[in-house]
């Protein structure tokens, strides 16, 4: 019995290596093709823009598929990415003039760092125009990161009233006199009240020690993946998980008292901020930045920033167009312009705003992809260079800082260096697209159970080969 079951064992794990080397021929075979055939002069592809560019030789970010199936998959642009044109300014530094109320020593590295950086980020004639995707997420991280390290040496995770009003207005001067634009705190809809807590019962860290497993939070947001977070979050629900231990409605949920849940929001995030604050004084401040920008980048990215008014004037020119019309494509081009609102969006906010305006046109009866018919690229959807239709710029998904060199001035990085044609609807219901691909989002079985599981040491198996080789003949056939 002993003997018949080590030959079935080995026979088993014949059969397993010889699937996996069928399955594996043809991918090899079809990439290599891919790469000596590919087309350098446009690339259609969006697969590029899910993937994360690598920093050095960390291979830290993978290539994900883009969902739904709309999206065409064609070779990759080789072609490297360039940082847009720099803006030959170099910023004025001037003393700013504080308060003197605010206890705190601006100048000590682990704030003062954060404040160079959130300057860059937030420089005056750029702050508009990067605000949604790098101003106002790395002032948000700012506030954070200032709110835990002012109570550093305290039981404090909030300032009182009075000191956070006289803290937040020398970090705005602080800026300012640092070259950033002195209307953020509008721009990015943050307030003095930030620093206070709020609503939020719990403020000091004994008792949120007392309330929270604080070594479960500070875990989960110590090291952020930036790919897996948007995908599998970590970090996120840790945070979501300890705001709502400490604003007392994880009590109000578990005993099924859901009244006055709609008047909770504001209470929460409140709630979220004292998180936050105690995630700074746990974490050092690059270490705090890296995952609050990363926490950003993934909400940012989720939405189009963009507002689309009701596109009559295109419908009604482009509703029966079957090949390209000077007409339809001026009105198209004009809408598009408009709509850009003068702001650069991320690559993937691009994605999102296309499908979204091009399911307005498909419920408007427009059938036809007239981003086809029209050549709409992606990098359409975002600010043009001085008005030059082939200048546009799509920021990085993953968080970014502006750039200053004394010899260039600022700038900072585009993510295209070619032109991605935007992709067209598949339908007029228009729903949220997923950047994950599914092993990203649902746990798999190891490819060896799953083989173990179909009965790869039975007859099965074999008939398993010889059905996948012949699926394989005809990928390499097609």
């Amino acid at each position: 019995m002993g003997g018949y079951q080590d030959a079935n064992y080995y026979r088993g794990s014949w059969c397993c290596r010889l699937i996996l080397f069928v399955i594996w021929l043809p991918t090899f075979l079809h990439v290599t093709a891919q790469e000596s055939h590919a087309d350098h002069r446009r690339t259609t592809s969006l697969v590029e823009l899910a993937k994360e560019p690598t920093s050095g030789d960390s291979g830290l970010f993978d290539p994900i598929e883009i969902s739904p199936s709309v999206i065409p998959k064609v070779p990759f642009p080789t072609e490297s990415v360039r940082p847009m044109y720099p803006i030959p300014y170099v910023p004025t530094r001037y003393e700013p003039v504080l308060t003197g109320k605010c206890p705190v020593n601006f100048s000590r590295p682990e704030i003062s760092n954060i404040l160079d950086k959130a300057a860059f980020d937030c420089f005056g004639p750029l702050a508009s125009l990067v605000g949604n995707v790098v101003c106002c997420p790395q002032f948000s991280s700012l506030i954070h990161i200032f709110q835990g390290f002012f109570g550093m040496k305290s039981n404090n995770l909030v300032l009182s009233n009075a000191v956070a009003d006289h803290c937040f207005s020398d970090i705005v001067s602080i800026l300012a006199s640092r070259g950033a634009n002195n209307t953020i705190p509008t721009l990015c809809s943050i307030k003095s009240s930030n620093l206070t807590g709020g609503s939020c019962p719990v403020k000091n860290d004994s008792t949120f020690e007392r309330t929270v497993n604080t070594s479960k939070l500070v875990e989960a947001c110590r090291t952020v993946d930036p790919l897996k977070e948007c995908c599998r979050p970590v970090c996120r629900p840790a945070i979501m998980d300890a705001a709502l231990q400490i604003s007392g409605r994880q009590m109000m949920i578990n005993n099924d008292n859901m009244a006055g849940e709609m008047n909770h929001t504001d209470y929460l995030n409140d709630c979220k901020g004292v998180v936050y604050s105690y995630l700074s004084k746990q974490l050092s401040s690059e270490v705090a930045n890296k995952a609050f920008r990363i926490l950003s980048a993934c909400k940012v990215n989720k939405v189009c920033p963009l507002t689309f008014k009701e596109p009559s004037d295109v419908i009604a020119v482009c509703k029966n167009v079957a090949a390209p019309s000077p007409t339809c494509c001026s009105s198209l081009n004009t809408y598009i312009a408009e709509t850009q609102q003068k702001i650069l969006i991320t690559n993937k906010q691009a994605i999102i705003c296309a499908t979204q305006f091009g399911s307005m046109l498909r419920g408007g009866g427009v059938m036809t992809n007239v981003y086809e018919l029209c050549d709409v690229d992606l990098k359409d959807f975002s600010i043009q260079a001085f008005g030059v239709q082939d200048a546009g710029c799509l920021l990085r998904s993953l968080p970014g800082d502006v750039i200053f060199d004394n010899s260039s001035g600022v700038s900072f990085t585009c993510d295209l260096s070619d032109n991605i044609a935007a992709p067209w609807p598949s339908s007029s219901s228009f729903t949220s697209l997923s950047f994950c691909a599914p092993e990203m989002s649902l746990p798999a079985l190891p490819i060896s159970q799953s083989l173990k599981n179909i009965g790869c040491n039975s007859g099965v198996g074999f008939l398993l080969v010889i059905f996948t080789f012949f699926v394989s003949i005809v990928v390499l056939r097609f």
